[in-house]
């Protein structure tokens, strides 16, 4: 049974010394948000090939006394970002890694910062203690961190590493460039950051697309939470440019078109897959960071999807439709405050650019743009891409915390957040029940995890290695591709949730797919 109690406060991450860290905070009196900051920083160490203070931020800050605060601390881009160029020299979409045109200013750094000044009980020093602890000190190579190191070349190895080779699991590892970097932020706040060693590094690697004044904008904004009911339930996500409302949207309809009482019943696949395909039916048509997120809720727009999915039900599929470098973590402290939070690089170690001085790796997140001329989403100076960042939280009908939880997984965070909505809140299953039971996603060929939504046709579903067996006959009779994927998949996501039970005691797990995460209790 992978689910833990705890009755004061608890942490999860995909790090096991990153969630003692945010338990380490709640002990010497943090709150909720000062511990997620620590756990934080401390996935920024650990876990280099999935987050850094070289990515983006989401948060949600679900307190007592009011309504749910959404933190959107993604990136921008410079004021050197120039469609026409990136269209003249051949491109049709944005490139994937090794090309700085998809990196946009990291906001992560920001975000850390936003969050301690709005919501913080602890100085900022002391938050980023454990993370500089970890730096500077070393810490043991995560198996999943070893496995993806050998996808760098020697140069990026030893940009960020110190050393051409592979990482080895379990070996020490220490990052004295990034120990730096936060020891600088700790002195001197996001301009010990931005406006020092670390940003003018990044002019530098930047070669005209950031300047001075870029970097001197914050990242950060607090911005108002979409809600949607669904499973008896207030449902809360960040609004575009966040996909969030998916997750929303995929409940919404799952629960008006039913689910099966038992998860291994065909049906329950095929609901929820359907569910999912329909409330992104034109998720790249209007997803920006102007989007409405509103209007992508509404009822009416949604009943329709969820009456195309009982019409689905009936006579067959139909063709209708225009790895993951990220790290979710959640805490939950005495007073039931809750935080769920989303730190991303976009693919495996970002863009792979390294800011060389501090090995810390660039995110590639404006893959999320277009470089279609007129597209709301399109590439250019001083946007925000699209993006897959989809941190959730769940309240009860009197705005009590019910539920924080997310995974890391590219365009199938929604996906996956959908199906643990459903097993927790509709099937009632505990969190550890939910987190080890069999997934499926939505994927394409070649699959890079951020290219569900590109085509027309429908995509194909993977089942992970121990799905029932009746998922994949079910979904194959009704018309879907199917395809199994071996043990060990990690495009399944790293998820982690806790939730308040009835008598108030905390529940909640770490992802066993990680390989490294806890939850961590008090």
């Amino acid at each position: 049974m992978l689910t833990r109690f705890a009755p004061d406060g608890a942490v999860a991450a995909a790090h096991h010394l990153a969630a003692a860290a945010g338990a380490e905070t709640l002990a010497r009196g943090g709150n909720a948000v000062d511990a997620a900051i620590a756990t934080a920083a401390a996935m920024a160490v650990t876990g280099p090939h999935m987050c850094g203070l070289g990515g983006d931020l989401f948060a949600l800050v679900i307190r007592p006394d009011g309504r749910p605060a959404a933190l959107n601390a993604s990136g921008r881009t410079g004021s050197g970002a120039d469609p026409v160029a990136l269209r003249a020299s051949g491109l049709k979409s944005m490139p994937f890694q090794h090309d700085i045109a998809s990196v946009t200013l990291p906001g992560c750094v920001d975000g850390l910062v936003a969050l301690q000044e709005r919501f913080g009980t602890l100085e900022l020093e002391a938050l980023l203690a454990p993370a500089r602890r970890l730096a500077s000190d070393g810490f043991p190579v995560s198996p999943t961190l070893a496995a993806e190191s050998r996808g760098l070349d020697p140069h990026q190895r030893t940009a960020a590493f110190g050393d051409p080779a592979p990482l080895v699991r379990g070996r020490r590892l220490r990052l004295p460039g990034l120990a730096r970097a936060l020891e600088q932020i700790a002195a001197h706040g996001r301009a010990g950051f931005y406006e020092g060693a670390a940003g003018r590094d990044l002019i530098a690697i930047g070669g005209g697309l950031f300047t001075g004044e870029d970097l001197a904008i914050s990242q950060a904004d607090w911005v108002q939470a979409l809600s949607l009911p669904a499973f008896g339930r207030e449902l809360w996500t960040v609004p575009p440019n966040s996909q969030g409302y998916l997750a929303l949207a995929g409940a919404w309809i799952a629960d008006a078109v039913g689910l099966p009482d038992d998860p291994d019943d065909e049906a329950w696949a095929f609901v929820l897959v359907e569910a999912a395909r329909q409330a992104a039916f034109d998720r790249v048509a209007v997803l920006h960071e102007a989007a409405d997120g509103g209007a992508l809720l509404a009822a009416e727009r949604l009943a329709r999807r969820a009456a195309a999915v009982r019409e689905r039900a009936t006579v067959g599929l139909a063709d209708v439709y225009a790895d993951g470098g990220t790290t979710y973590l959640c805490a939950v402290d005495g007073d039931r405050t809750g935080v769920s939070l989303i730190i991303s690089n976009g693919a495996d170690f970002g863009s792979q650019l390294v800011l060389g001085g501090h090995g810390i790796f660039l995110h590639n997140r404006g893959i999320g743009f277009s470089l279609q001329e007129g597209h709301p989403a399109e590439y250019g100076p001083g946007r925000r891409p699209p993006h897959t960042l989809s941190p959730v939280a769940v309240t009860t009908a009197d705005g009590r915390l019910d539920t924080v939880l997310g995974t890391m997984g590219g365009d199938a965070q929604p996906q996956i957040v959908l199906q643990l909505l459903a097993r927790t809140l509709a099937a009632g299953q505990d969190p550890g029940t939910a987190l080890q039971a069999p997934r499926w996603f939505l994927s394409r060929e070649p699959a890079t995890g951020f290219n569900v939504w590109d085509l027309d046709e429908p995509p194909i579903v993977r089942l992970e290695h121990h799905a029932p067996p009746a998922w994949g006959e079910g979904l194959r009779q009704r018309g879907y591709e199917v395809a199994h994927s071996a043990r060990g998949d990690q495009n399944f996501g790293h998820a982690q949730m806790i939730r308040v039970v009835e008598d108030g005691m905390l529940c909640g797990a770490a992802d066993p797919r990680s390989g490294d995460g806890a939850i961590v209790g008090r």
